[in-house]
């Protein structure tokens, strides 16, 4: 018989149907033995009664264990109906079990109720706890995060392109990079595909990347791991850095209006509250953000300044989200275009969230000789990004992108406390699937 997903049973009321999945939960009344089911598409209830030749299999099932079902899809009675539940309409009585693979016993308890694993304990098993629900909507919704942005930068125009990961020097002086021997040669991960994106966006104008990209920062906070999923734009022929903000704020937009219309399920779930984005995002100078806080100005905010400025945008205007933008030109990247008035700031933004940022992004230098000047006075070898200054040298309109973190957006947007939590396989100086002993880190 054909396989029926079980999101489907609900079309197959009285009829004989089978699935294939996991047990999920089991649970042995003596006579009767009653089990959870689960396949991509979500869970049922199946009962084996006494007199069905699957009975003495159903003693034998564990949870986890791998089966294809054969049975019949009964509607409930009205008294045990529950309308809060996948299925919670239809029962599934069970005639035929073939285990298609076992499992061993679990180490700790995976029902939705019994789950309550320390972070490290749960990465540490991270094999296994991915199939527990709450993870599974955690990275439901990551990928409705990632598939909107692509979406959305397709329905503007954007073309996407792959960057490479290995890269022959940095395109962001202020975050460690992991060196790589290539043959007999240095070589690095790449921070960013920012100056990839820039050379395509000469030829394409408006380009988007997806790309894990790589920080070696010695740090172990919790907004921070050494490998990300950047989500990253670049668009020509702009008037000025707001065209860069505008695009960004839309991009979004469309990503919370589609993981509220597309993840309703996940949400309750976690029990999450998506951020609230008003008709105009709140913008300020660096130099008014510190003027709002009421400290003494500095080179760029720190990560209590950046929360207490969220707490004071969302008291005043109800927005989750705020931009800033200027900050001090030689502490952001040599390609951030300055402010043609006031040269000794940039045209650079943030956008922060719930006290974390988000995304940055701005205009970007297009004059070829401006560019050149960047690159000595930020003591650069110019041969080492000669792909990128050829670019430039023969004709780039004015220009300018920004760049989104996927597990940061997840994390912020489903209130996790740890970026960890919103990372299939997070990497940071301890970790590498398994935790790295002493010796190792040290290495």
């Amino acid at each position: 018989m054909q396989r029926t997903l079980i999101g489907d049973l609900s079309a197959h009321k009285n009829e004989e149907v089978t699935i294939k999945g996991w047990v999920s939960v089991r649970r042995d009344q003596g006579k009767m033995v009653f089990f959870d089911f689960r396949d991509r598409t979500g869970t049922v209830q199946g009962v084996v009664l006494p007199s069905s030749a699957a009975i003495e299999t159903a003693k034998e099932v564990r949870n986890e264990y791998v089966v294809s079902i054969t049975g019949k899809v009964n509607a409930r009675p009205e008294k045990n109906v529950n309308a809060k539940v996948q299925n919670g309409d239809i029962e599934l009585e069970v005639t035929g079990i073939e285990v298609l693979a076992k499992a061993e016993p679990l180490p700790f308890d995976m029902s939705a109720d019994g789950y309550n694993l320390e972070l490290n304990t749960e990465l540490d098993h991270r094999a296994l706890t991915l199939r527990h629900p709450r993870l599974q909507a955690i990275f439901k919704v990551q990928a409705v995060i990632i598939d909107s942005f692509r979406e959305y930068m397709k329905s503007q125009g954007f073309m996407e392109f792959q960057a490479p990961a290995i890269t022959p020097a940095t395109a962001e002086g202020g975050a460690e990079v992991f060196q790589v021997n290539y043959f007999d040669k240095k070589a690095y991960l790449t921070q960013s595909p920012q100056l990839y994106k820039q050379i395509v966006m000469t030829a394409f104008e408006r380009v988007f990347s997806v790309n894990k990209v790589f920080r070696a920062e010695p740090s172990a906070t919790t907004r921070h791991i050494t490998e990300i999923v950047s989500l990253d734009a670049e668009m020509a022929f702009i008037d000025s850095w707001t065209d860069v903000r505008d695009m960004s704020e839309a991009t979004v937009r469309y990503v919370l209006e589609q993981v509220q219309q597309k993840c309703a399920h996940e949400l309750e779930v976690l029990g999450a509250t998506l951020p609230t984005m008003i008709d105009k995002t709140p913008t300020y100078s660096l130099t008014e953000a510190f003027a709002k806080l009421g400290v003494p100005e500095d080179k760029d905010l720190n990560p209590e300044q950046e929360r207490k400025l969220c707490e004071v945008v969302k008291e005043e205007t109800g927005s989750d989200f705020v931009y800033v933008y200027g900050y001090p030109t030689m502490k952001k990247p040599f390609y951030v275009y300055p402010n043609p008035e006031n040269p000794e700031f940039n045209e650079g933004m943030d956008l922060l969230c719930r006290g974390i940022e988000w995304l940055s992004g701005g205009r970007r230098i297009n004059d070829y000789q401006q560019l050149l000047s960047h690159v000595e006075k930020w003591n650069m070898d110019p041969k080492k990004i000669e792909m990128f200054l050829e670019a430039f040298r023969y004709g780039a309109p004015p220009e300018g992108g920004f760049a989104l973190g996927a597990e940061r957006m997840t994390m912020q947007i489903l209130g996790l406390k740890n970026i960890r939590e919103a990372t299939l396989f997070p990497r940071d100086m301890h970790r590498i699937d398994l935790p790295l002993s002493e010796g190792e880190t040290n290495k």
